[in-house]
């Protein structure tokens, strides 16, 4: 039997992006033409040469993929042990590196979502890649096919531009690390804490227990009021009679005695800090104290330190104002209320042994007030004090 040469045809379909499969395919077939009797020269032309190519298309396509997903599991696992850039100046300019644990299960949630869509838009490149080749190998024109899809991609992309404004928005959402499951957020007038994050949406659980389903795209503004650290912010108020200097200096002092408690030392993060005079009411002036406490601490150390502030004021005697309304009385003689001989109102004054009376007392317990509190409060007729009639 005489030797025959067979030409395998080669269908080119994106230009030199097949050259290489081409090549390669074609020289399968040469080799299979050293072989294969005449009579399967039909079979060899228009079977084996484009199934061999097509073979060689999906092998290349399965490296490819294989090597993309293991190149970023990689980049996971380095973002899940090694703080970003960003994080690190951040840490650095504020001196405060947060909570390990909880830095790290925020970057390893982070690098799990991203790495979950790199992979699914590495996979998606490749295999569309390898499909539109793997039609070319079989005869079928291209042209209109690439054209086809186009329109159809556009008017998805017309119908569809809401979802894909989700996903646009959660991608950089996870990139910016604007929240994470367990901080607590205020979206759009949704208050609660992070249950889940998707690239589409984001849930929310109140404190009530309503679930908030609040789509990505949807959102302008976010308050993340758990992030890295958070501040208690506490406004006491006390009478215009009262010494502020004095009553500053024991609630600081009552903040200060809580902070070194067994239970609230990893809490605080920072000294209490009396800011001053916050506001000049028309019952009472308010005294701002700031507290730096670790992410979603500050509502429980508030609540805390306002019991805390009422028993030490109960104890030293500093009053805690009331809408209460002063009426003046004008006559041609002096008159003072109880009779002429009652002694004119006069508010405790605080000197050292009050202040520490009322710090110990600060810290009893919240099932009622114990025996002891009960008997370290002055008595309203030892201290000057009454009750007038005109509230």
């Amino acid at each position: 039997m005489a030797s025959t040469t067979i030409t395998v045809p080669v269908l080119a379909t994106e230009g030199e992006s097949d050259s290489a499969v081409g090549t390669a395919s074609q020289g399968l077939a040469d080799l299979i033409n050293r072989v294969v009797p005449e009579p399967f020269e039909f079979v060899v032309d228009n079977l084996v040469s484009p199934g061999l190519a097509i073979v060689l298309i999906l092998v290349i396509a399965v490296v490819l993929s294989a090597l993309a997903t293991r190149g970023i599991n990689r980049l996971v696992t380095r973002m899940k042990t090694e703080a970003s850039p960003t994080s690190r100046l951040r840490d650095r300019l504020s001196g405060d590196s947060g909570d390990p644990a909880v830095d790290d299960l925020r970057r390893a949630q982070r690098a799990d979502a991203l790495g979950a869509v790199g992979k699914s838009v590495v996979k998606v490149a490749i295999w569309a890649t390898a499909a539109i080749m793997v039609l070319g190998q079989v005869g079928i024109n291209l042209g209109p096919l690439i054209a086809g899809a186009g329109i159809v991609g556009i008017a998805i992309g017309f119908g569809a531009q809401e979802l894909v404004k989700d996903f646009l928005s959660g991608i950089f959402m996870l990139i910016e690390d604007q929240y994470g499951v367990g901080d607590v957020i205020d979206v759009s007038g949704a208050v609660g804490v992070v249950e889940g994050i998707s690239l589409r949406s984001t849930r929310i659980r109140a404190l009530d227990g309503t679930l908030w389903h609040v789509p990505n795209g949807e959102i302008r503004q976010v308050g993340n009021m758990s992030h890295e650290f958070a501040r208690a912010m506490l406004d006491v108020s006390v009478a215009y009679g009262t010494d502020i200097d004095a009553a500053a200096d024991l609630i600081e002092r009552v903040a200060i005695a809580m902070s070194e408690e067994e239970e609230y030392r990893e809490v605080f993060l920072d000294q209490p800090e009396i800011l001053g005079v916050q506001a000049l009411g028309n019952d009472a002036v308010d005294i701002r104290l700031l507290i730096k406490t670790q992410p979603a601490q500050q509502w429980g150390v508030t609540r805390e330190l306002r019991r805390r502030v009422k028993n030490a004021f109960d104890v030293a005697g500093v009053e805690i104002p009331f809408p209460q309304q002063t009426v003046w009385l004008r006559t041609e003689q002096a008159a003072a209320l109880g009779g002429a001989d009652a002694e004119p109102f006069r508010l405790p004054a605080l000197d050292e042994e009050a202040k520490q009376r009322a710090v110990e007392a600060s810290s009893y317990g919240d099932r009622g007030r114990s025996d002891e509190l009960a008997d370290m409060i002055p008595d309203a007729s030892e201290s000057g004090e009454f009750e007038s009639d005109e509230e």
